[in-house]
């Protein structure tokens, strides 16, 4: 682990102001983490020309949301390293104006050797999302390692010693709750929850998972909730979700079910959790949070498989909950009963995971095409289709009322008309 001394400030808590405001996105899915914008609209209609603010070419590769913090843009990516052996990347951070898309700096936080185990064809060596608070910018690349920047390129901490063996790469993100940062790590010999001090990196507390899985590689993206006065963390792996005190890494509860190669992220509401088990055979489940230990014949309000999704985190608004499966199959579903008020087929392929505006529900499809429908639990309404015909897997960011695309090649500004 490499640690660098810290400031004055950061060593008494990142004793700095708050820089998060309402308009930001400070990490994937949002300042909610649920992928819901609270205020505002956001653009209808765009394409590879058409309400492009700019386009601005991203080097390397990484899967990666860009997320927003005041007029700045950060992502990650890993790029060949010049002179470098062949395959050698440098998995680096990256910050762009927001108003102009120009590259701000950028700074190598490892450096990947040749021999790191190859991601699968729809990941790769940067697609867990960065995110920013009080100041600081985190950064995970999985099995390679966590990082602490400042805004300005500078690196605070890293720590590259959870070592586990991965299966098709990097994936999920990290979360914030109070000082710890926690992440899920789940490969073919170690699957655990950890937790890092945000101010130095150190190792707070590890826990191992208590469900032994047959495939047991998995990507989750850890959700934070409080249920009445405890918040709990909401990480899920193969064949099980647990919550976790934050503070102690204390399983509180777990539910069991058959899934591996977990990608979406949960969302909560309505008193219930609501996740997708991933693959072979992806169900939704919703769970009531308030048991203790393993609560899978107590707690599990209800199931839903027809069109479930392997990738695309599910959306909830209200009683609503909205899901696409990777097939490209839009549900609507009575997020209470877990019965289906409607499903449409929109497209063919699909990873990222949707968004929410003014009452309409923001898709894009691997192959850049941006689907917008009406938010309506009677029917599906059609808004617009907009190609931008760039192969993408990361979801939406926001910008100030406008969106952000970031494909194979480049990231996008769309603005409204």
């Amino acid at each position: 682990m490499k640690r660098p001394l810290l400031s004055v400030a950061a060593a008494v808590g990142l004793a700095v102001l708050p820089l998060i405001q309402a308009a930001d996105w400070p990490e994937y899915r949002g300042p909610t983490a649920q992928g819901v914008v609270t205020e505002g609209a956001l653009p209808t209609e765009w394409s590879d020309t058409k309400n492009v603010t700019w386009k601005q070419p991203i080097p390397g590769k990484g899967w990666s949301s860009p997320v927003v913090v005041g007029a700045r843009i950060y992502l990650t990516t890993a790029a060949p390293v010049e002179g470098g052996k062949a395959d050698e990347l440098s998995l680096q951070a990256l910050c762009l104006d927001g108003e102009t898309g120009k590259p701000l700096w950028s700074k190598e936080v490892f450096r990947e050797e040749p021999s790191a185990p190859k991601p699968h064809s729809k990941n790769s060596h940067a697609s867990p999302t960065p995110l920013v608070r009080d100041g600081r910018l985190y950064v995970h690349f999985g099995h390679m390692g966590t990082a602490c920047l400042d805004l300005d390129g500078n690196i605070q901490w890293r720590n590259n010693d959870i070592h586990y063996a991965p299966v098709h790469g990097n994936g999920g993100t990290p979360v914030l709750v109070d000082d710890a940062l926690i992440f899920s790590c789940d490969g073919t010999d170690l699957r655990c929850v950890v937790a890092l001090d945000r101010r130095d990196g150190r190792l707070l507390w590890k826990k191992d998972r208590t469900v032994h899985a047959t495939k047991g590689f998995s990507f989750g993206t850890p959700l934070v909730i409080t249920v009445g006065d405890r918040k709990q963390v909401i990480s899920e792996g193969s064949d099980v979700v647990g919550a976790y005190d934050p503070k102690t890494g204390e399983e509180i509860w777990q539910v069991r079910f058959e899934g591996y190669s977990v990608v979406p992220r949960p969302v909560f509401g309505n008193g219930l959790v609501y996740l997708s088990t991933g693959f072979d055979s992806p169900k939704i489940l919703a769970i009531r949070p308030d048991g203790t230990g393993d609560v899978t014949d107590t707690h599990v309000a209800w199931t839903w498989s027809k069109n479930a999704p392997s990738s695309p985190s599910p959306l909830l608004l209200g009683e609503e909950l909205y899901t696409v499966s990777d097939a490209g199959t839009l549900t609507c579903l009575d997020a209470k009963k877990g019965t289906e008020n409607w499903h449409e087929h929109i497209g063919s392929a699909y990873t990222a995971s949707p968004i929410a505006a003014n009452g309409k529900i923001y898709l894009l499809s691997e192959e850049g095409v941006g689907v917008v429908v009406q938010a309506d639990k009677d029917k599906f309404r059609l808004v617009a289709k907009n190609p931008i015909n760039e192969r993408t897997l990361a979801s939406y960011g926001v910008i100030d009322g406008d969106l952000l695309i970031r494909t194979e090649a480049n990231l996008y500004r769309i603005k409204a008309k």
